[in-house]
Parts: C-alpha cells; structure tokens; sequence
C-alpha cells in the first residue's frame, strides 16, 4: 500500500533546524478536538470555515489554495489551532517537513491534548522516520474519551508499528481499531498482511474476505489475496485474481511485480 500514502493519509485525518515539540498529554484535562466544536466568537467561527475549506483543497489536491486557506484563518484568529493543523498537514504533503513540523507544534501549543492534531502529528511522525514517538501521540489519542473517533490514531499506531517490525504491537493496535468498527478495511488490510508475512494463510485469507465483503478490493488487496492462495496452493483461485488485477489495474506496480514473477 507503498503507492497510496497520500490519499491513506487525506482518508484518516480528515473525517471532516525543527522546534521543540510539546509531548502527548495524559487522560488528565481530556478535551475534544477544537475542530469539531462549535466556534465560540465570530472570529474563530471565520476561522473554522476557512479551515474547513482549505482541507476540502488538500484532499481534491491542491496545496497551494490550502496554505491560503489557511492563512485567512489565522488572520481572523491567530490562535486557533486547526489552521496550523492544516498547515502542518499541507506542508508534510508538500514535503517540507520543517514548517510541517513547526505548524504542528504551534497547533499543540494553543490546544495541548487535542487528540486530532495529536493524531496527525503522530503521523507526521511516523512518516519521517519517528515511528516510537509517533505511537505516543497515537495512543494518547485514542486514550481521550472526548475523542469521536479513536479508532483512527489505533489504526495508524498498528500501521506505524508494522513500519519498525514490531508485528505484536501492530496486532493489537488493529485488533482494538476493529473492535470499534468491524468495517474499517486499513485495519483489516494489515492484519491480512501481518497474517499472511507469517505463515498464517488461512487467517490471511478471512481478514482479506472481509475486505471484500466491505469494498471493491484495491490493487493491494487483491495481490495480496493472490500471494495468499498462491501459498495455500488453489490455483484456480490464484489465477482468478491475476486475471482481475491485470485487468483492473493493469499499470500497478502490483500488476508489475505479477508479472514479472516477484511473489514476495
């Protein structure tokens, strides 16, 4: 899932030299993401539409509206925190990790123990090499019991955790994620993966089924369905999903490695 990062990315944190970071806040002082709260003055309500529209532009793709966005934000409200959030958020899709990083650590710094921001700076994290400190922010996250949707920081602690090996800790962070929403197919995605890495075909094979039962399966999906019965030896099966993935997704890199034979 290598080739889908972004839109990984854009899919969980929109449901709607560096600086010092503030750390992840304790249960104690729980508080809810400011974005999904009502605004309070007519300033910030400015700001929040302003956030809400440049976020709309980073999903369709374009940064640079996005930064305009929000920076009209911040002009009506110099201190609400979503506007560095997306900022933070818009540069890490733009690779500039530095004024990512620093718009981060701003958005924390006027909402400490926000568990969105808190969130997407975890995966600010994990995606530049941090992946430790990144599960911090997850976890507290989902620790919140104001947060609306902690399912979200499990599902990236589990995928983070997968990035440094660390497979037991990724189970359990996606088994979790499950739990609170028995459709949420990234979780279901690794957990085939992590099952199919270690030897447990049949296992694989019903995490990636109940994919298939929740969305039409992805390039990925349906090589790693391919790569499971492969091990499993049905190859009626394994050339049922080779026919659909050149046919769907003919210029992959899964369709690619197919083939050329590479069945890792």
């Amino acid at each position: 899932m290598k080739n889908t990062t972004i839109v990984i990315l854009l899919a969980i944190v929109f449901s709607s030299a560096c600086t010092t970071t503030t750390g992840p806040a304790t249960g104690e002082g729980a508080q809810s993401a400011i974005s999904s709260r009502s605004p309070i003055s007519e300033e910030q309500h400015k700001a929040k539409v302003h956030v809400e529209l440049g976020s709309l532009y980073l999903i369709d793709g374009r940064p640079s509206v996005a930064l305009e966005e929000a920076r009209i934000a911040l002009s009506a409200d110099p201190s609400y925190a979503p506007a560095y959030n997306l900022l933070g958020l818009t540069h890490m899709t733009m690779g500039e990790p530095k004024l990512a990083e620093e718009n981060f650590d701003k958005a924390m710094r006027n909402a400490p123990g926000d568990p969105e921001i808190q969130n997407n700076f975890g995966w600010f994290l994990c995606q530049n090499g941090r992946e430790k400190r990144a599960i911090e922010f997850f976890t507290a996250a989902a620790r919140n019991p104001l947060y609306a949707t902690p399912g979200k920081p499990l599902t990236n602690a589990g995928m983070c955790a997968v990035r440094i090996k660390d497979d037991k800790a990724a189970e359990d962070f996606l088994l979790r994620a499950l739990r609170l929403n028995p459709g949420n197919t990234q979780a279901l995605y690794w957990l085939a993966d992590i099952a199919y890495r270690q030897g447990r075909h049949l296992e694989a094979r019903q995490w990636v089924s109940d994919i298939e039962k929740t969305m039409e399966p992805s390039a990925e999906v349906i090589w790693l369905a391919l790569r499971v019965e492969r091990k499993l030896g049905n190859r009626e099966i394994e050339a049922r999903h080779a026919s659909q993935l050149r046919r769907r997704f003919a210029t992959s890199p899964e369709a690619r490695l197919l083939s050329q034979g590479q069945y890792p």
